[in-house]
């Protein structure tokens, strides 16, 4: 697939942001964020991940049963283990471990 722009969308900026903030330890899921921006969905947001996700800390972005990203599993898992996120075998606990959004 070609790209036209390499510049990430205002959608993509927005997203990219709310990955940046997303605290050591925890994670969010695509729909998470898209719920939290209350914009897009989660194919929208797995989307700016593939293609602009790789300068931000994009292990903490899971689909919503905590498996993480296709492809990246060690990577992510020794991650999650470094950062000491809560874990359920090779997914993230998403009952622990999801983050809200807030900062507060």
């Amino acid at each position: 697939m070609e790209r036209m722009n390499t510049d990430p969308t205002p959608f993509a900026e927005r997203v990219l942001d709310v990955v940046e903030r997303i605290p050591s330890g925890m994670v969010m899921s695509y729909g998470d964020i898209a719920e939290y921006l209350a914009e897009g969905g989660p194919r929208q947001v797995g989307r700016v991940m593939s293609l602009w996700g790789g300068g931000v800390p994009w292990w903490r972005v899971v689909h919503a049963d905590g498996t993480p990203v296709p492809g990246h599993e060690r990577q992510c898992i020794t991650r999650w283990q470094a950062e000491r996120t809560p874990m359920r075998g090779e997914r993230a606990d998403m009952r622990r471990a999801r983050w809200d959004g807030d900062d507060g």
